[in-house]
Order: C-alpha cells, then sequence, then structure tokens
C-alpha cells in the first residue's frame, strides 16, 4: 500500500493590492488545516502580470500575514522569478500539439460572436469560436514567420482526447466531482503582456511543491475542471480540494479589492488586534 502523502496547503494571492478580510480568510483556512495536521504551509506569490502586480504589495502581503500571526515553511515563491519553468511546460504542452497560435484580436473575437446564431458560453463568458484553430499550418508558419503578435491557446477538443474521458477531482465533504473542462474553450496559456497564464503557472507550482491540499475561494471551483486537465496532460499528481465560501459585507456583495473592502492595514491602524481580525475573518481563537 502507497503511504499518504504529507499534507502540504498553501497561499497564493496576487499583489494587485492589499489583503482584505476574505483573503484573510482564505489564508487561515489552508495556514489552520497544516498547522492542524502536523504539515507544512506555503506562501506563493502570483505575480506574473506585471501591468497590475507591484513589490510593494508583494512586501505588505508578508507583512500582514505576518501580523495575522501567520507563518509559513521554506522560501516564499515569487512566480516572476521563474519564467522559465512555465516557458518549459508550454514547449512541452506546444511540442505534443497541443497548442495553437492565436492572432485574432479581441475585435476579431467579438465579431465572430456577435454574428453566431448561438455563441457558447462557459464560466468567464462566451467561448473562443476557434477562427485560428481551423488555420492551416502554412498560414500559421506565414504569420509566426512576420511576427505577428499572438497568444497561445490549449488545443481543447486535442487535449481532452489525450486526457480521456471521467476527469474529476476529490472536494473535502462533496467527494469526487466530475470535471467539464471543455466548458473553457481553447483557454489561453500565454500571450505578450502575460507570457504564462494563471491555469498555467498555478498548476505547474502546486505539483512542483508537492501541494497536496488546494484551499481557496468557491468562486475558482470552476476553474478546478481545467486545472485537473491540465495536470492529466502534464502527468502532475492530483491535489484534493477544499473551496471556501467567500466573505461577504453587510450588503452580501463579496468582498473585493475593486470594492475598496477594508484592508487589513486599515483594521491595524484602527486598533484592532491580529486576534479580533482573526475573528472578523471567520477563524475566532
Amino acid at each position: 500500500m502507497t503511504a499518504p502523502r504529507p499534507l502540504v496547503t498553501r497561499f497564493a494571492p496576487s499583489p494587485t493590492g492589499y489583503l482584505h478580510l476574505g483573503h484573510a480568510h482564505s489564508a487561515l483556512a489552508g495556514w489552520r488545516r497544516a498547522r492542524e495536521g502536523q504539515g507544512r504551509f506555503l506562501l506563493r506569490l502570483e505575480d506574473i502580470d506585471s501591468t497590475r502586480c507591484r513589490p510593494d504589495f508583494s512586501e505588505a502581503i508578508q507583512e500582514d500575514l505576518a501580523w495575522l500571526g501567520l507563518d509559513w515553511d521554506g522560501p516564499v515563491r515569487v512566480q516572476s522569478r521563474h519564467m522559465a519553468d512555465y516557458a518549459a511546460t508550454l514547449a512541452t504542452l506546444g511540442g505534443r500539439g497541443l497548442l495553437f497560435p492565436c492572432f485574432c484580436t479581441r475585435r476579431d473575437i467579438a465579431r465572430e460572436i456577435a454574428g453566431s446564431a448561438s455563441a457558447p458560453h462557459g464560466p468567464d463568458g462566451p467561448l473562443y469560436p476557434g477562427l485560428c484553430r481551423r488555420l492551416s499550418e502554412d498560414e500559421r508558419q506565414g504569420r509566426l514567420v512576420r511576427g505577428d503578435a499572438h497568444a497561445l491557446r490549449l488545443d481543447m477538443p486535442r487535449a481532452l482526447a489525450l486526457a480521456g474521458p471521467g476527469l474529476s477531482f476529490a472536494e473535502l465533504g462533496r467527494g469526487r466531482l466530475a470535471c467539464d473542462p471543455a466548458r473553457f474553450g481553447d483557454v489561453v496559456l500565454a500571450r505578450k503582456e502575460v507570457p504564462a497564464s494563471y491555469h498555467l503557472c498555478v498548476t505547474h507550482d502546486d505539483a512542483r511543491d508537492g501541494v497536496t491540499l488546494v484551499t481557496r475561494g468557491e468562486d475558482l471551483l470552476p476553474a478546478t475542471d481545467l486545472h485537473r486537465l491540465l495536470q492529466a496532460l502534464m502527468g502532475w499528481p492530483e491535489p484534493a480540494y477544499a473551496h471556501h465560501p467567500l466573505l461577504t459585507d453587510a450588503a452580501g456583495r463579496r468582498l473585493a479589492k475593486r470594492d475598496r473592502a477594508e484592508t487589513l492595514r486599515e483594521l491595524r491602524a484602527r486598533g484592532v488586534s491580529p486576534a479580533e481580525a482573526r475573528a472578523l475573518a471567520g477563524w475566532p481563537d
């Protein structure tokens, strides 16, 4: 019998702003499971998007977590320092014929969708209509040689055929849930301004770091279908998942940076203690 893998959880925020109580709830969920299960808790900064992420937010995240009373094991994984890892994964997928260059602009895609009688929709809106997947190899190579701007998309039909049927994942408290990655269509895995997508980086790093339990908000539950597909394609181990409800404000709206949810720094400035902040985040001592 194979011995169970040691428990490893992680908190992986994007440094695009200061942490609020919703972030604290998610961080505490992983940290408490790791500490109570004598496991490891990792911190990862998902800063691939250089247009939105800032070093001062990265520093603030670590300061706020320490103030909250959280510690982590090993060095912080900063994704922007490991672009070669993600490029290698893209090269592997591309070498197996699972990626294709997409030269479409957003306007091209919107025009094609508008002209369609029934454009299919996925979790993030209308699906990419497959324009560049239908290009001939000669046309693709000609445009690449010309240096035309492009993104790299996952060829979803090929990926599903290679992964095979019956993809699923273990969700704590709910058992195994069936996956339907096709609802994402030919998802973008890299583009000029963000050379590796969230989906690719998060699955790569979870595998690299030996994460055995992914604790995160229920808003990311649909994305797990796509993450399981990437894990199957790359032969990466499958973690278990625990998606928690999102914290909301008095009006029932989820706490979000864009809505200027009160930050941990602001709580600290008005005299809230770490213990009080943990309680406000749904994890009383």
